[in-house]
């Protein structure tokens, strides 16, 4: 084994080792040995990643092989194996550095919780299990990474199990998960089946020969079979990025503590299925029909969930819904065939989302746990560190030139527009659409924490969802009367500092490279007859030059608008909103109930298994079971016993009586026989 391969081993195993360590062995190593071993242990990935990606830049060779053989099934090999190229490469870096910085910033914010060693066990599992995921090399370990990451957001969500809240929000993101996977693993299934492998290489080089293929699924329907395999695997992709109509889970998973909000929900677990789709571009670009219905998808949850974000409260969920929107944008790039994009913007869109998570966090603790943007306002003078990073964080995410989330927002915006894929149009409209609104709910949410008047410390009537609280603590909620907010521990403000770095640098470092170069040659596949990037290239003139040159575009005044519209309603005339909302209140209440989506799947596939198991429980169980064929055989057996005893009397003159007639039967039978 060389010295390469020990490194590609090291890096999840090192996670792993510190989760067993914190889980098995928390009460014995107790709390500060529980973070420093899960910290040693994704730093040391960290570490390892970074080399990994400078190795394959500086020229080194990427790796592609088997750990070792897991089973053998019928001669077919089922492996755990690494493909290490540099969309792997970039993949780890992103995951253990959003890792480790979430590791720091938990031991400020979980400090006084009864379960520290348990959630950094959890943490760094999930870290170990994303790993897997990027770095496989066949389908089953990507199945294993996949399944591995949604266990361990289903512990981390319903992490404070006493609240019911929490209970319901992990079992709603478990089984919305089950809907994707379903589709995920039939998609696999495809793929064995007509290449007879799992192995990434050898399925990539069987594809082309299938481009022609159809298969039925219904009577006589014949399908084009990359199609339906195409949609089939994304559908596991809309359950892991929460794309619609499979998003419901997301908003709720912010019942966990915040620094899971950041992890799972920001930066890693939900881009897992951006990153599946770009791994598996050979397969999506001989299909238009697949890549159309992704487009499509994605351009409805940029758009539409943007739009839930606007009347939010609850500062978590505010930084929820702008993800859903975002994995959107991620979505419709991959769609149109820019998959170095989506893959652009998921690497930006991980630190400043985090940035926004971990500073929301930092503000509700400053808060004393008061979740509830109402109650804030004027923060900027006692919280300094969380309300310039903050600031950094909002400005990225709603492409402000020059910062990070400008290079890759607005590359997908260029992508879409170039792009003639049925289903460009409206996603077209609906990310240039989604700039304005990103803007607003985005700045809607700052103005309200950390600018304007002073909210704080008084008697509210409404109440926020206390969602970062666990019962047993004895925290008061919110501020007490003419009590102050205050900045958090190091601990907590460093991770935002050093997340708003990359989050201000890293887009204009990386553009070129990544969308122009050379980055992800022989790594993602583009057909010829998509030519998306190629008319990007054409146009791009420097990362500079695309600064200043979008001073002057549509998404640049789109968002100002969005800025200066949501400065003017919350910080100059706040009754305007409040007067919105009455005029508008049907508008209003659709978007308060989520476009009814909760409850149309509530009640008719919740409610409606529970009718369906009820009617065979009482049709099938009771009445045909029990009923007829239990008690019915049992019945039948007494009633033919009953006829039978009454033959049974004990006089002999009963019984001879009987032997006559008997007799005179068989004569009667056997002189017809004879007759005949």
């Amino acid at each position: 084994m060389t010295d390469m391969q020990t490194l590609y081993l090291m890096i999840p195993l090192a996670p792993l080792l510190g989760a067993i360590l914190a889980g098995l062995f928390g009460r014995v190593i107790g709390r500060t040995g529980a973070h420093c071993v899960t910290i040693l242990g994704v730093a040391l990935a960290f570490v390892g990643s970074a080399y990994t990606l400078n190795y394959l830049l500086s020229g080194g060779q990427a790796y592609y092989g088997n750990v070792y053989t897991w089973l053998t099934i019928n001669g077919i090999d089922l492996s755990i194996g690494f493909q290490v190229d540099n969309l792997t490469a970039m993949m780890m870096c992103v995951v253990t550095f959003v890792s480790l910085m979430v590791h720091i910033y938990t031991i400020g914010y979980m400090h006084d919780d009864p379960g520290y060693q348990r959630f950094f066990s959890y943490i760094s599992l999930f870290t170990f299990s994303m790993l897997m995921l990027v770095m496989s090399n066949n389908f089953v370990q990507l199945f294993f990474g996949w399944e591995a990451v949604g266990l361990v957001s289903y512990l981390l969500i319903g992490f404070w199990f006493k609240r019911p809240t929490a209970i319901f929000a992990n079992l709603k993101a478990f089984l919305v998960n089950r809907v994707g996977d379903f589709g995920f693993v039939l998609g696999i299934g495809l793929v064995f089946a007509h290449t007879g492998s799992m192995d990434y290489h050898t399925v990539f080089q069987a594809v082309p020969a299938l481009k022609d293929q159809t298969i039925n699924l219904i009577g006589d329907m014949q399908w084009p079979l990359l199609a339906v395999t195409g949609i089939l695997l994304f559908v596991g992709a809309m359950g892991k990025s929460a794309q619609f109509p499979l998003h419901v889970w997301l908003p709720d998973s912010m019942e966990g503590p915040t620094p899971i909000s950041a992890l799972i929900h920001a930066a890693t677990m939900v881009t897992a299925g951006i990153f599946m789709v770009a791994r598996m571009s050979p397969i999506y670009e001989l299909s238009d029909a697949a890549l159309s219905f992704i487009t499509v998808i994605g351009a409805i949850t940029a758009l539409f969930m943007g739009f839930l974000g606007v009347i939010q409260n609850d500062i978590k969920r505010v930084v929820a819904y702008s993800t859903l929107s975002q994995l959107g944008y991620m979505t419709v790039a991959l769609g149109v065939s820019a998959y170095s994009v989506a893959v652009f913007h998921l690497m930006t869109h991980a630190f400043f989302k985090a940035l926004l998570f971990l500073a929301a966090g930092s503000v509700i603790i400053g808060m004393h746990h008061d979740q509830d943007i109402r109650n804030m306002g004027g923060l900027r003078k006692y919280m300094p560190i969380t309300w310039i990073t903050s600031l950094v964080g909002s400005l990225a995410l709603i492409g402000t030139p020059f910062l990070s989330g400008f290079y890759s927002k607005d590359s997908i915006i260029e992508a879409v527009k170039a792009s003639h894929i049925p289903g460009s149009g409206f996603a077209y409209f609906a990310v240039v659409a989604g700039v304005f609104v990103t803007a607003f709910y985005s700045f809607r949410m700052y103005f309200l924490v950390f600018h304007g008047d002073e909210r704080f410390g008084k008697a509210h009537d409404h109440h926020a969802d206390h969602d970062d609280e666990e019962p047993s603590d004895d925290h008061h909620h919110g501020l007490a009367p003419g009590e102050k907010p205050h900045e958090t521990p190091w601990v907590v403000t460093l991770p935002l500092v050093l997340l708003a770095i990359p989050s201000l640098v890293i887009g204009y470092i990386a553009i070129e490279p990544m969308l122009y170069g050379d980055f992800f040659k022989n790594v993602i596949f583009v057909g010829e007859n998509h030519h998306v990037m190629a008319e990007l290239k054409e146009e791009f003139h420097g990362a500079a030059a695309m600064g200043v040159h979008a001073l002057t575009s549509l998404p640049f005044w789109l968002a100002l608008g969005g800025v200066v519209v949501s400065w003017f309603f919350y910080l100059r005339r706040p009754d305007i909103p409040a007067a919105i909302k009455d005029r508008f209140s049907l508008v209003y209440t659709l978007l308060e109930r989520k476009y009814f989506m909760d409850d149309l799947y509530f009640n008719l596939f919740a409610k409606g298994s529970r009718l369906l198991g009820m009617g065979l429980w009482k049709v099938g169980d009771v009445a045909i079971i029990d009923g007829l064929m239990v008690n019915g055989s049992a019945k039948l057996v007494g009633w033919l016993s009953r006829v039978v005893r009454q033959l049974q009397s004990g006089y002999i003159y009963h019984y001879a009586f009987a032997m006559i007639i008997g007799a005179l039967v068989l004569l009667l039978f056997f002189g017809k026989a004879l007759v005949g």
